[in-house]
């Protein structure tokens, strides 16, 4: 199935110069949205996955269905002060100001084999967070996967050590 058929490119979102990859119309269907899903399951089966973890709020949409039909758990990764118990945060640099991370700090256990799914990578910085957020926690990241990849903003050459999937690229 050809998922670039229900991306819609929408311009000057969420500013002028932008080109926005909407997913909502992929995720509004419901062959293309369990289509997206299988390959996110094909994938964390590839790499063996114990646990998906998905940065709020994209990554909770693909990666809640990959772990529930791999039957693991998934754990979110969500701005401070969104969770309710104890967290390790994770602060880093964007291109104008910064931005935290937070995960509860028993949510991932030692050596666990961590899978971060999320529906874009761009220039990487959240992926980034959530990596270092996860070896924190003594996780071992074993891959990436994205529903998007802007290969322009080369996001996927912070990680020249991490097994990395991506459906579409634009």
């Amino acid at each position: 199935m050809d998922l670039s058929k229900y991306i819609a490119n929408v311009p000057d979102f969420p500013k002028e110069g932008i080109q926005f990859k909407d997913i909502t119309p992929l995720m509004q269907n419901g062959a293309a949205f369990k289509e997206s899903v299988n390959r996110f399951v094909e994938f964390a089966k590839s790499v063996n996955a114990d646990v998906i973890v998905g940065p709020e709020a994209r990554g909770f949409i693909f990666g809640c269905p990959t772990a529930a039909e791999l039957g693991i758990g998934f754990i979110p990764v969500r701005k401070p002060g969104k969770l309710p118990r104890e967290t390790v945060d994770f602060e880093y640099d964007l291109e104008y100001g910064s931005n935290t991370l937070s995960m509860h700090v028993d949510s991932i256990k030692p050596n666990q084999r961590v899978l971060i799914v999320d529906d874009l990578l761009a220039t990487g910085g959240t992926v980034k967070a959530t990596i270092d957020i996860v070896e924190q926690l003594k996780g071992q990241v074993v891959g990436l996967a994205f529903l998007i990849e802007l290969d322009f903003l080369k996001g996927r050459d912070l990680f020249p050590d991490y097994n990395i999937m991506t459906m579409l690229h634009y």
